[in-house]
């Protein structure tokens, strides 16, 4: 499956979006802690760690006897850059053309 699609799939359920968003409030926790979170069991929510971390969302590190979950928001904004962006650039350009059509003299109220 193409990364994009790894990680559309990844960002398709709410569950791993809470967890995404968990991580991005603060960085480094661990399974346990990640687990607190969410109502499911300690296997639900290593599955979906795994998904995030095929997808590259999700980095992990051993710290002594722990594995620390990690944020990886690169793929999210390549996804950004690809999907979003090149949609948002003509509505903004667009009204930027918008703007200086309606400033220009010959649009001015009479007075």
């Amino acid at each position: 499956m193409p990364d994009d699609d790894l990680v559309f799939k990844a960002l398709a359920d709410p569950t791993r979006r809470f967890l995404l968003d968990q991580l991005f409030a603060r960085d480094g926790r661990t399974l346990t802690e990640l687990e607190s979170e969410v109502d499911m069991s300690r296997f639900g929510v290593m599955k979906h760690l795994k998904l995030l971390e095929e997808a590259g969302l999700v980095v992990t590190r051993k710290e002594g006897r722990e594995k620390k979950h990690f944020l990886n928001p690169v793929p999210i904004r390549q996804i950004h850059d690809r999907w979003i962006d090149k949609f948002t650039e003509r509505n903004v350009t667009a009204l930027l053309d918008l703007k200086a059509e309606l400033e220009t003299p010959e649009h001015e109220e009479p007075s």
